[in-house]
């Protein structure tokens, strides 16, 4: 008998006043996802990184998700076009399965930068209840915390906030 795998979408969109060459640049880069994520995750790369990303390269990390709980995460770039989009999976690590897209557009005066990531939690409907228990949550509070570093180091010339994030 299969267990029922249920998949989770998380869909975020940002604004950022930037020209697209600098969005790129800084996004495409690995060695900047510890800027961009909460100091409790613990977040490491382990692994050593290009210059530039490419399709095959494999990033791996040490991260402290859940309860203290340090766990390695291997995640491969598996798409990328120049200034318009990566993608990474997951190859192995806290999730049953993760696709992250990273979408850059420019727009009139800056970048819309999306982010579509599609993620399955392990054990079933355990793995559903924690999900709705703390996963959801958890994600929800490191994709906030990563549009508010972005504002703080590229404000709106106005001050409003410029990103949504929606769960499905």
């Amino acid at each position: 008998m299969a267990i029922f795998q249920k998949l989770y979408r998380i869909e975020t969109q940002q604004f950022i006043p930037i020209s697209i060459d600098k969005a790129w640049d800084f996004f495409s880069s690995p060695e900047n996802l510890k800027e961009i994520t909460p100091d409790k995750m613990g977040f490491n790369i382990t692994s050593k990184s290009a210059d530039k990303m490419y399709p095959g390269m494999l990033i791996t990390y040490i991260v402290t998700p859940l309860l203290g709980i340090r766990m390695r995460w291997c995640t491969e770039i598996t798409h990328v076009k120049d200034k318009a989009y990566f993608i990474d999976q997951q190859r192995f690590g806290p999730y049953n399965m993760w696709h992250h897209q990273h979408h850059f557009e420019e727009v009139d005066g800056g970048v819309m930068m999306r982010d579509i990531v599609n993620y399955g939690v392990p054990l079933g409907i355990l793995g559903q209840i924690a999900n709705t228990i703390m996963v959801k949550s958890q994600l929800k509070e490191i994709f906030d915390y990563r549009i508010q570093a972005v504002e703080k180091r590229w404000p709106s010339k106005d001050g409003s906030p410029t990103s949504k994030i929606s769960f499905f």
